[in-house]
């Protein structure tokens, strides 16, 4: 089955280039064989600056915009949803959505502008980052930090988006 990503155009500021989606889902890839996971969904929604502070004030009780929100379909040790049975020879339901992930591209371009590299390896280091956190890594603190951002380097390094 392999990592699948499904995604969608929710803003109509900024248009998406040719090869954005093929780059993403190779940023997939390489994430995903960097952590183990063979198999799983994920689903991206661009979105502008006033939904995504929509989502951020909903979900996490932060007044503002932000650049990216996931969303993970399983956290902590056990799942939210639990299926008692499926068919033999179909995938787990419940391993098989690893999240969502909400990319704000006014706020993509503004970052990709104030550090100086183009919006497409903004949008990757984006999507790598949520991923990441769909997998449950964090940031709250200096160790977690140096970790997830060692990790979300090597595989913008290894797709050729550097700064």
């Amino acid at each position: 089955m392999g990592l699948t990503l499904e995604w969608s155009n929710e803003q109509e500021t900024i248009e998406l280039q040719d090869g954005w989606i093929a780059r993403l889902e190779q940023l997939l890839r390489l994430a995903g064989e960097a952590e183990g996971i063979e198999d799983g969904e994920v689903a991206l929604t661009f979105v502008d600056d006033a939904r995504i502070h929509e989502l951020n004030r909903e979900y996490r009780g932060i007044d503002r915009p932000t650049d990216v929100l996931s969303f993970a379909m399983q956290e902590g040790d056990e799942p939210d949803i639990i299926f008692d049975e499926w068919e033999e020879g179909e995938s787990d339901p419940v391993s098989g959505m690893l999240g969502d992930i909400v990319i704000s591209l006014e706020r993509a371009k503004a970052q990709s502008e104030e550090y100086g590299h183009s919006l497409e390896r903004e949008i990757g280091f984006l999507f790598v980052h949520g991923f990441l956190h769909l997998l449950g890594y964090d940031h709250q603190t200096a160790e977690e930090e140096a970790v997830m951002f060692a990790k979300q380097e090597a595989i913008l390094q290894q797709a050729g988006l550097t700064r």
